[in-house]
């Protein structure tokens, strides 16, 4: 089976990016867009939801602080979704930067938008 392939369209809102990665909104495809380890990943809100916990959960400390022999590498995969991440310490630092500046810009537009909203009223 051939993996979708996206190309950023001018529909696309850019939420928040940095070196690593940039994150997409769709208004028009009710979706989200992920551009980050050299693919671009759809997701609905539920699973940006579940890979932003998925992210979360990981404890970086814990892994630079091992001692073990295995590698520094997690495998992230989301139920009901088609994409699986395998991502070194350093990428799991940079998607979860990602994540945590998308949802604080989401949070920001939500503040503006409740005070425009007051305001007015």
């Amino acid at each position: 089976m051939k993996p979708n392939t996206y190309v950023p369209s001018l529909n696309w809102n850019k939420v928040y990016g940095n070196r690593s990665g940039t994150i997409y909104q769709s208004d028009e495809e009710k979706c989200w867009f992920i551009d980050f380890a050299g693919k671009i990943a759809r997701f609905d809100y539920r699973n940006i939801l579940k890979l932003k916990k998925a992210v979360y959960n990981i404890d970086i400390e814990a892994l630079l602080l091992s001692n073990d022999k295995s590698g520094d590498i997690e495998i992230i995969f989301i139920c009901a979704c088609d994409h699986c991440y395998v991502l070194s310490l350093m990428e799991i630092i940079a998607i979860k930067d990602l994540l945590q500046g998308t949802f604080v810009m989401l949070e920001l537009n939500h503040i503006i938008q409740d005070r425009l909203h007051r305001v007015i009223a």
